[in-house]
């Protein structure tokens, strides 16, 4: 038995956790191995990227990492219980997506243009959530302040599904949120996408 340890995955739990039990079913039914997904929140990814590291290399666990885990963490903490480079293998590369901005349905915002004028008519009054601090949701919304000129109250969460949660419910304006986690809410009219964070429009 196979464990696919996708332990960072609280930067976007719900992203993360779809993406590896996607690539679990044909990789599981290639190696005739049945493969648990065990998800470990925390930290920013931190504890889950130490278990996995601290794993026996015995070839039976898989770590799912991501940006936040393999490149930010160590960017902006002096010190890890892991090395990204030592303490792993890379095999492929899984996914890519882009970060959206999507804002709840009562925010007076139709676009980026008007969502800016509106955050510097009320600045510190608007909040963004992300799914933990240092994550790459958390630095797209300190990027967006920074280039617009704007005053908004960062709210960080444990992880991205409650990030989407709370939008949708109206207790916070506006989120940057992995696609995966957004669209369906987006689709479904609960939240207002108004970006991608990447340099060409999504197809969906």
């Amino acid at each position: 038995e196979i464990v696919s340890r996708d332990w960072s995955s609280d930067v976007c739990s719900s992203d993360l956790d779809s993406t590896s039990r996607i690539v679990a079913k044909p990789l599981g039914e290639v190696l005739g191995q049945q493969i648990v997904i065990d998800n470990r929140p925390g930290a920013g990814t931190i504890i889950g990227a130490e278990l996995a590291a601290k794993s026996p290399p015995d070839g039976y666990t898989i770590f799912s990492g991501i940006t936040g885990t393999m490149a930010i963490n160590p960017s902006i903490y002096a010190k890890l219980p892991y090395d990204p480079v030592k303490d792993f293998v890379p095999i492929s590369m899984v996914a890519v997506g882009p970060n959206v901005l999507a804002v709840h349905p009562s925010v007076p915002a139709k676009n980026v243009k008007e969502l800016i004028a509106l955050a510097k008519s009320h600045p510190g009054q608007l909040s963004y959530a992300s799914s933990g601090v240092g994550g790459a949701p958390h630095l797209a919304g300190e990027l967006f302040k920074y280039m617009a000129g704007v005053d908004m109250l960062h709210v960080p969460y444990k992880g991205g599904a409650q990030v989407i949660t709370d939008v949708i419910g109206g207790q916070i304006a506006l989120m940057f949120v992995n696609m995966v986690g957004a669209l369906p809410h987006v689709q479904g009219g609960r939240v207002k996408a108004l970006a991608v964070a990447g340099a060409v429009r999504s197809p969906s």
